[in-house]
Parts: structure tokens; sequence; C-alpha cells
């Protein structure tokens, strides 16, 4: 018992101290305006720009393989603010700020099918197999991809309830 316990703990450590030193060595430099531009982007990993995630996506936009433009939900924000990082132009007159949607399922056409919440990226849509499901908005990122593959067409895109927490005081018309 004593030596099973002993020569596990050896290999542990043996191993431990292996990978510690392969982590140092073998270590592979990256970019750190790869970091900068990462974090800039809204990190939801919605797929919108075409890429798995938002690392792959700013690895493409510092490698200059895509443009600024490339992420729908940041909006014209986001792609001002990485042409001046990245130190690039851009002309935002053909991009359109997008409005704030989220998904609705309408209750009495959901045949709880299970589609549309395989295909969520965060998760925001619960329910069961023959079950109706629901939409959390606030992990709603507004990516649409459960309305594409809803065959009742029962998910609706539409503007968030306003509620005490996301309530904001309206802009002041022009005079």
């Amino acid at each position: 018992m004593l030596a099973a316990i002993f020569s596990l703990t050896v290999l542990g450590l043996g191993l431990g101290t292996l990978l510690g030193l392969a982590a140092r060595f073998l270590k592979v430099e990256e970019s750190p305006l790869v970091g900068e531009v990462e974090a800039m982007l809204p990190g939801s990993q919605c797929g919108q720009c075409g890429y798995p995630g938002c690392a792959p996506a700013a690895a493409a936009i510092a490698a200059g393989e895509a443009p600024v433009t490339i992420c729908p939900p940041g909006g014209r924000g986001l792609a001002q603010a990485l042409a001046d990082r990245l130190g690039v132009s851009v002309d935002l007159s053909g991009m359109a700020e997008q409005e704030v949607r989220v998904a609705f399922v309408h209750e009495r056409l959901c045949l709880g099918c299970t589609k549309c919440f395989k295909r969520c990226p965060t998760d925001a849509i619960v329910g069961a197999k023959d079950q109706i499901h629901a939409v959390f908005e606030d992990a709603c990122i507004g990516c649409g991809d459960c309305a594409e593959v809803c065959p009742t067409e029962c998910i609706e895109m539409r503007a968030p309830t306003q509620t005490p927490s996301n309530w904001v005081w309206p802009q002041p018309l022009a005079a």
C-alpha cells in the first residue's frame, strides 16, 4: 500500500516537472497585438463574423487577413476603435448600426424539436425534447442562429424587454 502511494507520488512529481519544463522551453510566442484586438472584441463567440470565435477573428484581424468591420455585434464603434489601434483607414458608410435584438419563442408554435438550443452558442435557450422552449434574454447575444433553424418559425428576433437593470435614459433630442 505504501509502495503504491510512494510510486504514484514520485510519478506525479516527475511528470509535473516535465510538464513545467516543457511549458517553459517549448512556449510559442504570440503577438501582443492579437491579445489587444481580442480584448477589444465583444467576446460573445457568436460566429457572425465567419470565424468559430473571437480569438481566431482577432488573429485574422491582426494579421490583416480580415477587415476591421468583420464583427456585426461590435458595430461602427468597434470598427473605428480597431482601425485606430491598427493604424488603418476604414470606410464605415456601408456598415449599418445594428439594433440590439434577442430571441423570443412564441410558445403556441413551439414543437420542442431542440434544434434551436443545439445551435445557440451561449446556451440562452432552455427546454427539452417535446417541451416548450424559453430564452434567457440576459444570455442571448442576438446572433439569430436559432431563428434560422427553427422549422415552425416560432422564434422571433425582437428588442429586449425593458427592465430596471437594462433601462437607459434616452438621449435628448437635438434642438
